[in-house]
């Protein structure tokens, strides 16, 4: 059984890593894609690839008016939103005392005025469905224990967190069947991450292979996704849901990650 059959999925940052891995997962799984991205060879590229059930918008999450052309064309092309995947965002470095108020705003600007723009006009969409909807917020480890190395991103993703449970218990009270659940991952093996940590040691991925590893591929996120978009999760609301590998209870995650170096951005 495709498990989001005919469901139409609007995944932001769709053009590469966890975005990437999403889209082509969910489009396996029967869905309809809508692949929003600022990277327009790439995201054409890959609606080419996934086929006639894809489609490419252009979306600067952070500008109003690119997210309600994006919700205008989802619904022209499918005629609903059932899911929404808030993924799309920017990690440099920087300790508190390193970062400048002008990356701060850069950071926020995307992390989180980006899903605030995607829930506002997602719930809009979504309301109008019989059946609702699911809102999929990408947040981190790093809003739960915070990374030392990463002021803004981890405030940023605090912010994410927030507004989840915001976004969950409103739609709720407002009885308009539209849940939202934030995915609260450590590392990613994404080439964001690879700019940052291009010396990992290897051995830090693969769970199969060593008990301690921290880093997980995309797909590992990309199916959580899949759950969370499908109606097997449907009395699942306002979760934060780790991937990490028990790195938030080892205590590990609240200090700083050795292999990040703290640097001025």
């Amino acid at each position: 059984m495709k498990r989001v059959q005919d469901k139409v999925v609007l995944i932001t940052g769709a053009a590469s890593g966890v975005g990437k891995a999403d889209a082509l997962l969910l489009a396996a799984e029967g869905a309809r894609v809508v692949l929003g991205d600022i990277d327009r060879k790439a995201g054409q590229a890959l609606a080419t690839e996934i086929g006639a059930n894809a489609l490419f918008v252009e979306l600067d999450v952070a500008e109003e008016e690119h997210w309600q052309r994006a919700i205008d064309q989802t619904l022209a092309q499918f005629g609903r939103l059932d899911v929404l995947v808030n993924n799309a965002a920017i990690c440099p470095l920087g300790t508190i005392e390193q970062t400048s108020l002008q990356q701060w705003r850069s950071v926020l600007r995307v992390n989180a005025d980006g899903y605030f723009l995607g829930c506002k006009y997602a719930i809009e969409a979504m309301k109008q469905n019989e059946h609702g909807g699911s809102i999929i917020m990408m947040s981190s480890v790093a809003a739960l224990g915070g990374l030392a190395p990463m002021c803004s991103y981890s405030s940023s993703k605090g912010a994410v967190t927030a507004l989840t449970r915001n976004v969950a218990i409103h739609c709720k009270n407002s009885g308009y069947r539209i849940r939202c659940n934030s995915i609260h991952p450590d590392g990613i093996w994404t080439p964001m991450t690879q700019a940052l940590v291009p010396d990992l040691d290897p051995a830090a991925l693969g769970i199969g292979d060593n008990p301690m590893a921290r880093m997980c591929m995309p797909e590992d996120v990309a199916n959580m996704v899949l759950f969370l978009a499908s109606d097997e999760s449907r009395f699942i609301n306002g979760a934060e849901l780790r991937i990490d590998n028990a790195q938030m209870i080892s205590g590990i995650a609240a200090g700083t990650p050795t292999q990040f170096k703290s640097e001025q951005q």
